[in-house]
């Protein structure tokens, strides 16, 4: 969404940018949080968001106006854990967020092999950043960009040895999120590397008869019981009321083989009409081949999360067995890049066209 650029006659009325919005650092100093580094991003449009810099640059709390975007779990905002790849321990430690990040060499459940122990979902999202540049919005010299960079490591010695570089950046007065990742084999020897966007979007954005939009062949590896959503000619595209199957670990997955289109973009996002606002998620396919929508519909834990990913979160072994692991030769790299914008009136309409039938 773009709001009415500023012009010369308003920048005449404010003495600081940061009156209409730009990016502020500050450490947390409270809970399970405290001395965490974040930064909060203001675009002057009613979109805010917080980027967590010790983990990974991931985005925790995101709103537009009153309303928030994003899933926080009961945790919310907590340090990193440098040394969690190891079973279910990603979990503990799992704030939510608008995203998480998972990889860089293992999405997936916990596993065990000739390899090596991969805990759950991998450890990048438990990594500080280490911030190399800022840039604020200048809209006096008509300068309304503004980025924040940081480069993340996932590395040991002997290797494997992976950096993420990642920008996150917008303009002022565009409700839109940009994230532009460069990950690169640092070593000496190849690494194998996956990768997830584990967006997760909450309540009230996430409500009752909100549409989850998304074109594609889809299938479901879960088994059927109670908490079963994906099954053919099921409405698995309404958000439903809290489902008591869906207390404590009850969830379903679809894994998706999404529909990109002329220019080889995957669209995919979210539509609550009751209070006028989409969220649109855009990805090349090429770069990313996969859509995950999880749903886990609990009282008090109540999340949808779309996830383009390079593998489905089946695992390193599986993927390894099916010759779908990718590698990164050393000095090699590969990019990503995701748009996410708030959408209203007729940009919904709009956006709602690249998913009629």
């Amino acid at each position: 969404m773009q709001v009415e650029r500023f012009n010369k006659e308003d920048m005449e009325k404010i003495s600081n940018v940061a009156q209409i919005g730009g990016i502020e650092t500050s450490v947390l100093d409270n809970g399970l949080g405290r001395g965490t580094r974040i930064a909060w991003i203001n675009t002057g449009t009613g979109l805010r968001y917080k980027v967590v810099i010790d983990r990974a640059m991931d985005i925790a709390d995101a709103f537009f106006n009153e309303y928030s975007l994003s899933w926080l779990s009961n945790l919310g905002t907590t340090m990193p854990e440098r040394f969690s790849d190891s079973g279910m321990q990603w979990i503990r430690n799992f704030g939510g967020g608008l995203l998480t990040t998972c990889g860089l060499s293992h999405v997936g459940g916990p596993e065990k092999d000739e390899f090596g122990e991969r805990g759950l979902h991998g450890l990048i999202s438990n990594t500080p950043a280490e911030i190399i540049s800022i840039i604020q919005p200048n809209p006096a010299e008509g300068k309304m960009d503004m980025s924040i960079t940081g480069i993340v490591r996932q590395t040991q010695v002997f290797g494997p040895m992976l950096e993420l570089k990642r920008t996150i950046s917008g303009k002022l007065g565009e409700a839109k999120i940009t994230i532009n990742d460069e990950v690169i084999n640092v070593g000496n020897t190849k690494a194998p590397y996956m990768l997830l966007y584990h967006i997760n979007f909450g309540w009230p954005l996430v409500d009752e008869e909100t549409e989850l939009l998304w074109n594609g062949e889809w299938e479901s590896p879960t088994p059927d019981s109670a908490a079963k959503i994906f099954k053919k000619g099921a409405d698995f595209k309404n958000c439903p009321a809290p489902l008591e199957s869906h207390s404590g670990t009850g969830e379903d997955v679809a894994f998706i083989d999404a529909t990109a289109d002329e220019s080889g973009t995957v669209h995919c996002g979210l539509h609550n009409k009751k209070i006028n606002l989409a969220v649109s998620l855009s990805f090349s396919k090429k770069q990313l081949p996969w859509l995950i929508n999880w749903q886990h519909w609990g009282k008090k834990e109540y999340v949808t999360a779309l996830e383009p990913a390079t593998n489905p979160p089946t695992g390193q072994t599986k993927a390894r067995e099916e010759g779908s692991l990718e590698f990164l030769e050393p000095g090699k790299s590969r990019s990503y890049s995701l748009n996410l914008e708030v959408l209203q009136n007729t940009e919904i309409e709009k956006f709602l066209n690249n998913f009629k039938k």
